[in-house]
């Protein structure tokens, strides 16, 4: 007899240990099982209903929800969408409607007339260390940047910005030949917050003594046709000071005294040299985009400069009075009290001590 399981009359030639043997390393578990897509109807069923043999199964839904890596990736783009959200309504570059409105420049400039000859030699050496800028250092080097320490609200390298930045508008205002010379303005313009680029534009194509629109309360810059620099070593000395006004703007307040040694326009260099001294008192604004941007907005520019007559006409150019020249004896052009806009001509004396000794 056949063992269990084994046709009575025993295994069929040619099929060694039988068809059980051939599937007896097959496991069907029974997620196997329950993951089958066709399923066999019982016997009852197809008699009862005379259906097919099998019938096809719904897919399976999964238990877990969605796949680890789907969650996480779901997950991060939450976040990334939040922080989006969260930097465009915080970010101080952000938000426009956060931010001060910039004032246009208000200049003053005030001549300041010898009350005798201008002084002057051919060497200019000799005329430095005969006047009262004997000690004042050689251009840029008399510009130095103050010990520097973090606000409220600004950090140290933030207030660093603003002062270099404030040190880079005075020299290129005030030391740059080409400025000087009335040649170039650009090197001056490219620092300006965009926003007062209109009234730095008007202030040359259309200069007026109106304390707004004085491109002399803008840099400093002679008259070509009168005067040149003898010395390009223009000696400097003053300070800069930088301070927080609210939360959202750093102010520095720059103080500094130019001497210029200068000589007749197209004249050799024999030719006598005098000086001329410019004191310029500005006020530079600063809010965050600036100081990213490494541009300033001025508020205040006040100016003393001279040899100069009073009459003279010193919006545009300055023009020196040169050594042996005497100021005019009119005084500055007249106030018209009725007439609005316009700002009041003012004029002071040169100190007979602001000259040098020859």
């Amino acid at each position: 007899m056949g063992g269990p399981g084994e046709p009575p009359e025993g295994v069929p030639e040619g099929t060694p240990g039988g068809g059980e043997d051939e599937y007896r390393s097959v496991v069907f578990d029974e997620s196997f099982v329950r993951a089958a897509r066709l399923q066999e109807f019982s016997a009852e069923e197809r008699i009862a209903d005379h259906a097919p043999a099998v019938r096809r199964r719904p897919p399976l839904r999964r238990s877990g929800g969605l796949p680890h890596q789907a969650l996480a990736l779901v997950l991060l783009i939450a976040l990334a969408f939040g922080t989006a959200i969260y930097m465009g309504v915080r970010h101080p570059y952000q938000n426009p409607a956060a931010r001060r409105a910039v004032e246009p420049l208000r200049m003053t400039v005030i001549p300041l007339a010898p009350q005798g000859p201008v002084p002057g030699t051919a060497d200019p050496a000799h005329l430095y260390a005969h006047s009262p800028a004997a000690q004042y250092r050689i251009g840029a080097e008399g510009i130095p940047l103050p010990p520097s320490r973090r606000t409220e609200h600004f950090s140290d390298s933030q207030v660093v910005t603003a002062l270099t930045t404030a040190k880079d508008y005075i020299v290129r205002s005030s030391l740059y030949p080409e400025v000087l010379t009335g040649q170039q303005v650009r090197p001056v313009r490219v620092l300006l917050d965009p926003d007062q680029l209109d009234q730095f534009d008007e202030s040359f194509t259309h200069p007026a003594a109106d304390g707004r629109h004085a491109p002399t309360g803008w840099l400093v810059r002679f008259d070509p046709a009168r005067a040149e620099l003898a010395d390009r070593g223009v000696r400097v000395q003053g300070t800069l000071q930088a301070s927080e006004t609210d939360a959202s703007t750093l102010e520095v307040t720059a103080d500094h005294t130019f001497v210029y040694a200068l000589r007749p326009a197209g004249a050799d260099a024999k030719a006598p040299v005098s000086l001329f001294t410019v004191r310029r008192e500005v006020q530079f604004r600063f809010d965050r985009d600036d100081l990213r941007l490494r541009q300033t907005q001025l508020i205040v520019s006040y100016v003393q400069a001279g040899p100069l007559s009073c009459g003279e006409d010193s919006t545009n150019h300055l023009r020196p009075l040169l050594a042996g020249q005497t100021a005019r004896t009119d005084g500055p052009a007249g106030t018209d009290p009725y007439a609005t806009g316009g700002a009041t001509p003012l004029c002071g004396s040169l100190a007979a001590s602001a000259q040098p000794r020859v």
